[in-house]
């Protein structure tokens, strides 16, 4: 059977029972989820360990290259990955067919950024950056291979195979980069890191999928996927350049330590964000692409996981920023003190790109990437021009721009996506709930631990102690906000209603 029109793969394909459904996304959630906290354990202490044996300026080295070449995963990627796991059914030809088209573009990619590397060393008038970009060109073409291994696995439901492949990629990428590291190669240690990483996350999801391409066949109809994938590869893009074009102006303008100051505040941010954002995703497409026939499951589903990642996200944002100095001074050493206003302006930004990562699932689900790719051009570049009016006032300014962008990205979604189907409003009262909540909850939190404690130490004790109790307070005396939480710790039961 065909692939047919991807892009209406929601309402051209045949439901499952909505049982089997229900049990694969509940057990689904509860494997990616524990992956995803050992990728959070891991993530942290990497980030922790190396931030006391590297300097800013290593990490600024890196971020310059990154900002430039990392434009490339985009292209390598074409799209096709959530092409292959959104179509109703992806034949044996198709599917080997994707994997030849993503390691085609990886090669080419990884043979450019090698060639570039002393244009983008001259672009920054860092030497150093040759080398650095010409070590990282084989990541393409690793990743290039890995692309269709994840979509598999993904498309198939196999998540606890997929975080095994992922998790443990990453302990190999971060041992060598400790290790180089702690023989003093400084930023070649956050080369090694990439490297190791990609290497390691290809063998094992390769091992771990049982899948194998075959030859590359002519007779196997390619269009639908190469048209979804090209509208959202244009979205991506586009994105793209809107959370880097900070990067961009900053390692350009101001040079390679308050880049470096200021990609460990981005990181730390995205940290959380990424842990939750990319594998709520893997579990969301394939669901609602299959309960797009039925509005009223499609809504239960859609908003029930955006109230798990705001509550899981915005709560940590929320406590982060009010205890943005004790945490980064005491995790990653006084040598960092100056990303902590960066990383709190940040985080304001960070909480509506969560509510926001609803609005992208119902695109890609109901198959809207034309109209996702006209939205992104809208907000993106608008986002595009305030930070670089920002870049007038340093880091701070190009922080401000940044968040302020994305909480208006968010809304206009909301209205983009009015004739959609989806429940929009209730999208919206959602986030604003959330955010409203756990911000107040930040504010007591910073407050108190300001008036009653001296000590970083103490600070954070106080603060910490704060925020539960006027959690609490809020889940005694606001109903809607206690529903919401209440539904959150009852997600296996109401992943298997949806």
């Amino acid at each position: 059977m065909s692939a047919g029109n991807v892009s209406a793969a929601a309402t051209v394909a045949a439901s499952p029972p909505s049982a089997p459904l229900g049990r694969l996304a509940a057990r689904g959630a509860l494997l990616t989820m524990s992956g995803q906290a050992c990728k959070i354990l891991l993530q942290f202490g990497g980030i922790v360990v190396l931030a006391r044996l590297l300097s800013p300026g290593d990490y600024g080295l890196l971020a310059m290259v990154t900002a430039i070449v990392g434009i490339g995963e985009v292209l390598r990627d074409f799209g096709l990955s959530s092409a292959a796991v959104q179509a109703p059914s992806v034949s044996a030809a198709q599917r080997s067919n994707l994997f030849w088209i993503n390691s085609a573009i990886g090669l080419l990619l990884a043979l450019a950024v090698f060639a570039a590397a002393p244009a983008i060393a001259a672009f920054y008038g860092q030497p150093a950056l040759q080398p650095i970009a010409q070590a990282l060109a084989p990541t393409f073409l690793l990743n290039g291979f890995a692309t269709q291994f994840r979509a598999q696995l993904n498309r198939d439901m196999r998540f606890g195979r997929l975080a095994v492949a992922e998790v443990g990629g990453q302990a190999f990428g971060l041992a060598a980069g400790v290790t180089l590291a702690l023989r003093g190669h400084g930023h070649w240690a956050l080369v090694a890191q990439q490297l190791g990483q990609a290497l390691a996350t290809l063998l094992l999801l390769a091992v771990t999928s049982g899948w194998r391409p075959g030859l590359p066949s002519r007779g196997a109809d390619m269009g639908a996927f190469l048209r979804y994938g090209s509208n959202l590869m244009g979205t991506q893009l586009v994105v793209y350049a809107s959370r880097n074009i900070d990067a961009l102006l900053i390692g350009q303008r101001f040079g390679a330590e308050l880049l470096g100051l200021y990609n460990r505040a981005y990181q730390l941010l995205m940290l959380p964000l990424n842990q939750i954002n990319v594998p709520a995703t893997s579990i969301a497409l394939p669901v609602l692409s299959r309960l797009n026939d039925d509005p009223a499951r499609y809504a239960r589903f859609l908003l029930h996981g955006q109230s798990v990642m705001l509550h899981a996200t915005v709560a940590i944002f929320a406590f982060a920023c009010a205890q943005a100095e004790p945490l980064i001074v005491l995790v990653l050493g006084p040598q960092w003190a100056a990303a902590v206003p960066i990383f709190q302006i940040l985080a304001a930004g960070g909480a509506f790109q969560v509510a926001a990562q609803a609005s992208y699932w119902v695109f890609l689900s109901k198959g809207l990437t034309g109209s996702n790719l006209r939205f992104t051009l809208v907000s993106r570049v608008l986002l595009i021009a305030g930070i670089v009016f920002g870049a007038q006032w340093g880091t701070q300014g190009v922080a401000t721009a940044y968040s302020l962008g994305v909480a208006l990205a968010w809304l206009g979604g909301l209205v983009w996506l009015r004739g959609s189907g989806a429940p929009v409003a209730a999208m919206g009262g959602n986030a604003l709930r959330a955010m409203l909540a756990y911000g107040l909850c930040g504010l007591a939190s910073a407050a108190l631990s300001l008036t009653w404690a001296s000590s970083l130490g103490g600070r954070l004790a106080v603060g910490a102690g704060t925020m539960l109790a006027a959690f609490l307070l809020l889940l005694a005396l606001w109903p809607a906000f206690r529903r919401s939480v209440t539904d959150v710790l009852r997600s296996r039961s109401l992943l298997r209603a949806a």
